[in-house]
């Protein structure tokens, strides 16, 4: 979870029941898929194997991470939670970790399913706790569940040490989206903050384009005394003018949004190129 971000941008991306006619994206299909990949992928990896896209992690600590995941936000979506103290409750009543990844992997299986089953009962617009305080609703959890199984299936094959099989390409542009809309975007009101650049991320591949706006931040947390120095983009104005440019077939842009790699192409002024860069290195918080 992402805890304690205020901000009042909110995500463009169909706030749809899946299988409407307006979202491109079968959710519910692309999240069961991802997360069976994942789990196959690890059953033939060696617990110990080293993540190489989350490196404080094994195969064994990654496939449990998303078996809390999936039983937390099926808890969330069940239990009708819409604040912050219920939804600290379901965090700290998380089940207990097997000792092997033989036990962990139908307790997965198990809440990957309970999740479903809540997505599939309920319409996005109802509402429920989520960490994004713009979007308390099922639909946000809808969305950033079908990109963090999607990621989290590349992480286990980086780790199983297989071929990174392909992203849909719709999941691949919402991907970047969620990237600029949500993931790139907190800033508190108590944050002093400086726009450096404006970069285009430009597909090779398909028509997907997107400006954004590149920044960097900083400020004290008035309640926690936590003093944070973070880079942050957002969708740029309609007239901006792009000084750097982000190319590369879509996938790989949604991989490099992602920090998961990507063969992505980075031009431009070098003041610009580096604040982009200091992005990306930044992470996915």
């Amino acid at each position: 979870m992402v805890a304690g971000m205020t901000d009042a941008h909110s995500s463009p991306e169909p706030d749809n029941h899946n299988g409407t006619d307006t979202d491109p994206i079968d959710r519910i299909a692309v999240i069961r898929a991802e997360a069976q990949r994942f789990a196959d992928v690890l059953a033939d990896t060696a617990p110990d194997a080293h993540c190489p896209t989350c490196p404080e992690w094994t195969a064994a600590d990654l496939l449990w991470h998303l078996t809390e995941v999936h039983t937390f936000w099926a808890r969330i979506l069940g239990g009708n939670v819409t604040s912050d103290e219920d939804a600290d409750a379901v965090d700290k009543a998380a089940p207990e970790r097997p000792g092997t990844m033989a036990e962990m992997l139908p307790v997965r299986a198990h809440a990957t399913e309970s999740l479903l089953a809540q997505l599939q009962a309920l319409d996005d617009a109802a509402p429920r706790w989520t960490w994004w305080p713009a979007d308390q609703t099922v639909g946000f959890t809808r969305r950033m569940q079908t990109y963090e199984a999607t990621m989290h299936r590349v992480d286990a094959e980086l780790a199983g040490g297989v071929a990174v099989s392909p992203i849909d390409a719709a999941v691949a542009a919402g991907a970047v989206d969620h990237c600029v809309d949500v993931m790139w975007g907190w800033l508190p009101d108590w944050a002093v903050y400086e726009p450096l650049t404006v970069a285009g991320i430009l597909a090779t591949d398909s028509d997907y384009r997107c400006v954004v706006e590149v920044g960097h931040w900083t400020g004290t947390g008035p309640e926690s005394g936590t003093a944070f120095d973070m880079w942050r983009a957002v969708r740029a104005q309609p007239d901006a003018t792009a000084a750097v440019t982000v190319t590369g077939p879509l996938q790989d842009l949604a991989l490099w949004a992602w920090t998961r790699g990507g063969d992505v192409q980075i031009d431009g002024d070098p003041a610009g190129v580096a604040a982009v860069q200091a992005l990306i290195d930044q992470g996915i918080k």
